[in-house]
């Protein structure tokens, strides 16, 4: 840990109302000012209509500290940081506040992307499990039976033993989910097109082209990034070759599913699905997502919340430790990431 001392780096922390009280506990603020001369109580929630406190941190912060609904950063709010030079990203994508601008004044950024992807994961895995099981479909049946059925007859071919999982997308939080999925007896299939034969070995799945994986598996599991090109990357065709009661898993973006061709299939009962995200975020009223009973719709959960905040300010704060010792970042974003990431 760092002492106190005038090189410390300026630091300005920014993002939206409210996310710094569940980000940071105590300890975090007695972290960050050891690391950085700041006022951690000091929160920019728009650089764009600044304070006039804001504007004098501004002015002196060599590092932005960053989280959800931090302000775009464009050239105008640049030109009121001349002596910017880094930004620590206290979550995952950055895509929605640095810019351009940001890769032509040559600001290096770090993002804790890792730890966000671990929560990701793991609700991705307990929902595969659970959906193999048939959990939601028995739990709905019990609901309105109220009484001993032939549930074992109804859940017959049911349960996680040599089932097939498909995962689109080696992503960060992919990867994870293919190791955690590593002790089951499952086999697990990839559609990556940057992930080649042997670097698909390596990981431990099968490479096989997207109508292939969901022709084949018993729960498919999106994590590819929000792009033009993939956007509704899961459609009709792919829907249809699914096989009847397969699962469709969603945390990655809502985007990536053609939910009008999606619908259809959930409202027959012919495909279940997980969907921790929608297009557009959060599903119009009437929409049937809400009331069928073989979807499990959450609002964005899978990600960091409550206390899985604090690994993100952690990471986020052993980056700045880094910076503020001369080395360079554990976990960089570069420009060309984004053209293959969320």
């Amino acid at each position: 840990m760092h002492h106190a001392t005038d090189n410390r780096p300026g630091v300005l922390l920014a993002m939206g109302p409210g996310i710094m009280e569940r980000l940071f506990a105590e300890r975090h603020h007695t972290r960050l000012t050891a690391l950085a001369r700041t006022d951690s109580r000091l929160v920019a929630h728009d650089l764009a209509r600044p304070t006039a406190e804001v504007a004098a941190a501004l002015a002196e912060a060599e590092v932005l500290f960053t989280c959800w609904g931090a302000t775009p950063l464009t050239a105008r709010i640049l030109d009121s940081a001349p002596r910017l030079r880094a930004v620590v990203h206290a979550a995952g994508s950055v895509k929605h506040h640095i810019t351009e601008a940001c890769w032509e004044r040559g600001i290096t950024v770090a993002s804790a992307a890792a730890a966000n992807a671990l929560p990701v994961a793991e609700y991705t895995l307990a929902t595969i499990l659970l959906a193999n099981k048939r959990v939601l479909q028995s739990a709905y049946r019990y609901r309105a039976m109220r009484g001993d059925h032939d549930w074992r007859d109804e859940l017959d071919g049911a349960g996680n033993y040599r089932r097939t999982v498909g995962i689109i997308g080696a992503s960060r939080i992919g990867r994870r989910v293919i190791e955690l999925l590593r002790p089951f007896d499952l086999r697990v299939l990839l559609y990556d097109p940057y992930v080649d034969t042997a670097e698909a070995a390596a990981l431990g799945v099968e490479p096989v082209p997207l109508d292939d994986l969901c022709a084949h598996s018993d729960v498919v599991s999106v994590h590819a990034p929000q792009l033009p090109a993939t956007r509704h990357m899961i459609g009709a065709c792919q829907l249809a070759a699914m096989p009847d009661g397969a699962t469709l898993i969603n945390t990655a973006r809502g985007s990536l599913i053609d939910e009008e061709a999606l619908v259809p299939e959930l409202a027959s009962g012919r495909l279940h699905a997980v969907l921790d995200v929608t297009d557009p975020e959060t599903p119009y009223p009437d929409s049937p997502l809400y009331d069928l009973p073989n979807v499990l719709l959450t609002p964005h959960v899978a990600g960091s919340l409550g206390g899985e905040l604090h690994r993100m300010a952690d990471q986020a704060l052993d980056e700045l430790e880094r910076y503020a010792s001369g080395q360079e970042f554990a976990d960089p974003v570069l420009p060309s990431d984004l053209t293959r990431s969320a």
